[in-house]
């Protein structure tokens, strides 16, 4: 009792900092409104940054203007300034990376509010800003529309709900009122706490979890029998590059087996759409885990030929789609949560090499596309995601020592490790051979596709799998070359049989339509 009071009067003591607000639109002043009301709050209102000349107002709420270049320019007659208070969706990349870079040397906290998310009695909720807040793009343009009228009343399997990709896809399907949500993961605790999670964020929602391996005809064969699935998302694989460059058997059997076993599942029991999901380490593959996934693309393109030529009618009745895209934000074993441990550990941030470099979306934006490429298809094409900018690595980790409040170099060392088997300073998104074109949603480009004939893929998949089963790697690496005749791998390069390009290709120049202005 004596402690909630001493805690009590300490807050009623405590003197609220002073913050600006990044903007001037309705959304902003509503914003500034709520914080002053609220007698809890560990900050005060002082002013609004305008970021263009178009205010006509000195004062908002009886709040001081100040113009973006103003604030900039003379940023030290600011510093009783603690903190600024950004909507993270509503501002570019470079705007926002323009402020952080700005208020960092001046200890001037960058904080977030979303208005989709509010604490009890109206209470704004306001958090420290992430990495994710300042890598992720504008808003993603979705045909919200025409996706729920496909989706709506129908059966949807995801394989890999559990994972990352998977579980995004589950919520953002959940929006759509789907019949039924086959959730299959072959990892037991991390379904079952997906399965939890959803009754308690969406209590309406039909699903059911399926602890199944994908490896497993057998089982996924009962899986589409019994439920006869409308729509596959495809995210089960194993992803992580080095490890796999131990394991190809294991990435052959997962992720390229695996691959053809729910898609032939899909044909033999009449699915409408099969979506699967692929990287751009696929393109001019490094690694045993980019190479298995360019072989899991080229069966589906090659499945999806073959549905061309022996359909009879129009549109196809079984759409098979790819989407391929680069790393996403805060995804289990990906840099971002290494580098959090690595800094709340206090340091050395260990990144492989000052000149890697990535591209980067937010698995929100991912799976948000993920879901409009699936309604945009028409059967057989591959889609790519426009993820502005590549990032480097390097500076990402100076850039999240900051926001932790410590100064690179100093406080937080960071240290380079070197290339991890199979991986790239940098990674692509297009073959030399393909070619962007635009769609509907400027996020989103179509590749032309290289025709496969099945009759020449399968044959050669089947000795992979046979040799895949009795574990001779060095046989399993032989075979997926012939497949992907791209595919270099680290003994290739440390024998001299192939360098990297000094530069990425600019993946975003080869189609006009829509460029990015972020």
């Amino acid at each position: 009792m004596i402690e909630r009071l001493i805690s009590f009067l300490l807050k009623r003591r405590r003197f609220p900092l002073p913050m600006l607000i990044y903007g001037v639109e309705a959304a902003s002043v509503h914003s500034a409104k709520m914080i002053d009301a609220d007698s809890n709050s560990d900050y005060r209102v002082a002013g609004f940054i305008a970021p263009s000349l178009d205010i006509p107002h000195r004062k908002i709420a009886g709040k001081p203007v100040y113009f973006k270049d103003n604030f900039y320019n003379n940023i030290r007659k600011f510093h009783a300034v603690k903190a600024i208070l950004i909507r993270p969706e509503a501002l570019s990349r470079t705007e926002k990376q323009q402020l952080a870079e700005i208020c960092f040397p001046h200890k001037i906290k960058l904080m977030a509010v979303s208005p989709q998310k509010w604490k009890r009695k109206n209470i704004l909720e306001i958090k420290p800003v992430h990495i994710e807040d300042l890598l992720c793009h504008n808003p993603i343009e979705m045909d919200f529309e025409t996706i729920g009228a496909n989706l709506k009343g129908k059966k949807i399997l995801i394989t890999g709900a559990a994972g990352s990709v998977g579980s995004e896809i589950v919520y953002q399907l959940c929006r759509f009122d789907p019949d039924l949500l086959l959730l299959c993961d072959i990892a037991e605790t991390p379904l079952h706490e997906l399965g939890l999670d959803l009754k308690n964020r969406f209590p309406d929602a039909r699903f059911q979890t399926i602890i199944a391996d994908v490896r497993n005809r057998d089982k996924m064969e009962h899986v589409f029998s019994v439920h006869r699935p409308h729509y596959v998302y495809h995210a089960a694989a194993y992803k992580h590059v080095p490890m796999l460059e131990s394991h190809p058997d294991e990435a052959v059997l997962t992720n390229v087996m695996g691959s053809k076993i729910v898609a032939d599942m899909a044909v033999a029991y009449d699915t409408e759409c099969f979506v699967m999901i692929s990287s751009d380490k696929a393109v001019n593959p490094s690694s045993v885990m980019g190479a298995s996934k360019r072989i899991a693309e080229i069966y589906i393109q090659a499945l999806s030929g073959r549905l061309q030529k022996e359909s009879k009618v129009q549109p196809l009745p079984l759409r098979f789609i790819t989407t391929r895209f680069g790393n996403v934000l805060g995804s289990s074993g990906s840099v971002v949560p290494l580098f959090e441990k690595q800094i709340r550990d206090g340091g050395a941030v260990t990144v492989t090499d000052p000149r890697m470099i990535r591209y980067f979306m937010t698995i929100r934006e991912a799976c948000s596309l993920v879901l409009e490429a699936g309604n945009l298809g028409k059967g057989g094409e591959i889609f790519i995601f426009d993820m502005g900018d590549p990032v480097e690595i390097k500076n990402m980790a100076e850039t999240m020592i900051r926001l932790s409040g410590y100064k690179p170099y100093e406080e937080i060392d960071i240290q380079y490790t070197g290339l991890r088997p199979g991986e790239k300073l940098f990674e692509e998104l297009l073959y030399d051979k393909e070619i962007c074109k635009p769609t509907d949603n400027r996020k989103i480009r179509m590749v032309t596709v290289c025709e496969q004939d099945i009759h020449k893929v399968s044959p050669l998949l089947d000795q992979l799998f046979e040799v895949s089963r009795s574990c001779n790697n060095r046989e399993v690496v032989k075979i997926m070359k012939q497949i992907v005749p791209e595919f270099k791998n680290l003994d290739d390069k440390r024998n001299g049989l192939t360098e990297p390009p000094p530069v990425p290709p600019k993946y975003a120049t080869q189609t006009p339509a829509h460029k990015d202005t972020e």
